[in-house]
């Protein structure tokens, strides 16, 4: 497996890591798998390992500015969850402008949800959403550079977090030269985002386990 292959490059590497960034699908499971083989090899720190979900944050600053007639680069979204399906949950009711109809907000929420599938099948199985990945990637680092630099700044990212009852979860996050400088809340949720949060965190929990579990079995 992919962590089989990495994990002495962890062992021997971490402590001199700035900030560990898995990208690599499914997030959700892959960031508590990377936690538990670096606790194993007793170099864990939460403040230097990071889920990046720049992606999802992408598409929702996409569609909700379409719809709004702006540049997407002018619309910060906040997602928080995970990175998978009903496990990301965009906060639009937070975006200034923005008004929908329950049936658009209810379109926009599904389509930053399962994106990943409309291009899938927009390539007819041939292939994913590389590029766009390989661009929030590159959002994220360069985020992460000009925290090292000193500036301040707040991305949405999957880690290891207590502002819910789950152990990894995606909110704004605040960074510093250090990494993670600090999970910010996530805030009062409207009635329709209430539901989705509810409906999401079992399935997180779940998918969270999943990867401890692949570590530990």
């Amino acid at each position: 497996t992919m962590f089989t292959h990495i994990h002495s490059t962890l062992d021997l590497f971490h402590p001199h890591f700035h900030l560990t960034a898995v990208i690599s699908n499914p997030v959700n499971s892959t960031v508590p798998i990377a936690a538990e083989v670096l606790k194993k090899a007793g170099v864990y720190n939460p403040k230097k390992l990071v889920g990046v979900t720049t992606l999802d944050v992408c598409r929702a600053n996409t569609f909700v500015a379409n719809s709004m007639g702006v540049d997407p680069k002018d619309v910060d979204v906040t997602v928080i969850g995970g990175h998978a399906g009903i496990t990301i949950l965009p906060l639009f009711s937070r975006v200034d402008g923005a008004k929908f109809t329950d049936e658009e907000l209810e379109a926009i929420t599904v389509r930053t949800q399962f994106g990943g599938d409309e291009v899938v099948a927009a390539k007819a199985g041939a292939g994913s959403a590389t590029l766009s990945m390989a661009y929030a990637g590159f959002l994220f680092t360069e985020n992460v550079l000009k925290a090292m630099r000193g500036e301040d700044v707040v991305q949405c990212a999957y880690v290891e977090s207590d502002v819910t009852d789950a152990t990894f979860f995606a909110s704004p996050v605040k960074f510093g030269k250090d990494g993670v400088e600090e999970v910010l809340p996530i805030g009062d949720l409207t009635a329709y985002e209430q539901q989705w949060f509810d409906k999401m965190m079992p399935e997180l929990k779940k998918q969270i386990q999943k990867g401890v579990d692949f570590v530990n079995k």
